[in-house]
């Protein structure tokens, strides 16, 4: 006999047995509007009932080198949860209800326990969103990945009423800043973290908060929405706050934040001293607690924090919009 897929590094049959093995797992995160199993060619689904004009909001993104930390601590379910968070954080930043999400999944070999392990992390994240893991895609590419390690992309779709999208043009001078803590470094700024942390001598120490998943605020941001007088939302990513808030700043005016108002995690302290980060450069590169800001009509924002707090968050009062060039400021003389 030849050589086989095999014998190049590719078994279908286990490939096929890792997907047959998701669908109870997948099944945790169905909605009525699933019109498919896993392992079609396509995922159905249904747009929900009782929209009257329904646009839909696509996002898409990665966990990216945080997974080099899974790699190091053999754990490998909080990734999945932040592959999730970081798309459907973004999406609801328009206002949307994140429907479905899907995930690729590419690695050297297929390890059947740690791509379970991801996936659980994949649904336990599309649970907390509220939205179907819809399907996804499992590649065994042997040679291309290093042996153990693996690499995730998503893409989640939402909905929302056209005239509910949240569009900066409507932010204007007096609203105010209504911040939400993140859990930690989310999935950004790894690089330079573990530089710092992981090539030290403390760097047992700091694996698990690193694995921390990124927290998922979809519950919250929606509340707040039905709530009324939300402007504007920033998913506090890559380019930390001053990076993320200015994009949904309209010409002619200006934010300004106060980090006084919120903590400031132990971790990010570490990175700081260890690696003798400036204060810029943190905040270029962090969300420094920060994972999520609204930006609220003022005369709205007793109802907005109260409806937040109800859907489990806990809401900060962090700064304001005035009139000025479009730009972030920090309130000086605060770290």
């Amino acid at each position: 006999m030849g050589t086989t897929y095999r014998d190049a590094g590719v078994d279908i049959e286990a490939g096929d047995a890792f997907v047959d093995s998701l669908g109870p797992i997948v099944a945790k995160t169905r909605r009525a509007e699933v019109l498919s199993g896993i392992g079609g060619f396509g995922g159905l689904f249904q747009v929900p009932s009782g929209y009257r004009d329904p646009v839909l909001v696509a996002g898409t993104d990665g966990v990216g080198t945080k997974l080099k930390v899974a790699f190091r601590a053999n754990r490998h379910h909080t990734v999945g949860i932040d592959l999730v968070a970081m798309c459907v954080n973004d999406i609801v930043c328009a206002g949307a209800e994140p429907l479905f999400f899907l995930d690729y999944f590419g690695t050297g070999h297929l390890d059947g326990g740690q791509g379970r392990e991801v996936v659980e992390g994949i649904v336990e994240g599309c649970v907390q969103a509220g939205c179907a893991l819809l399907g996804g895609e499992t590649a065994e590419l042997p040679g291309f990945y290093a042996r153990g390690e693996y690499d995730l992309a998503g893409f989640a779709v939402g909905v929302v009423e056209r005239d509910g999208i949240l569009d900066s043009a409507a932010v204007r001078a007096g609203d105010v800043l209504i911040g939400m803590a993140s859990s930690g470094l989310h999935s950004n700024g790894y690089s330079l973290a573990r530089k710092v942390l992981l090539e030290g001598p403390d760097a047992d120490r700091w694996v698990e908060p690193m694995l921390t998943p990124t927290r998922i605020y979809v519950a919250a941001v929606l509340a707040a929405v039905r709530a009324g007088g939300v402007r504007a939302a920033a998913h506090i990513t890559g380019g930390g706050i001053g990076g993320n808030l200015v994009r949904v700043l309209p010409e002619g005016v200006s934010a300004t934040v106060d980090p006084q108002r919120w903590e400031r995690l132990p971790i990010f302290d570490a990175i700081q001293e260890g690696g003798d980060v400036s204060e810029e450069e943190m905040r270029r590169a962090f969300n420094l607690g920060l994972g999520m800001i609204l930006v609220v009509d003022s005369s709205a924002a007793d109802a907005v924090m109260d409806a937040i707090r109800e859907a489990g968050e806990e809401p900060m009062l962090v700064g304001r919009i005035a009139e000025g060039e479009r730009a972030v400021h920090w309130v000086e003389g605060s770290a």
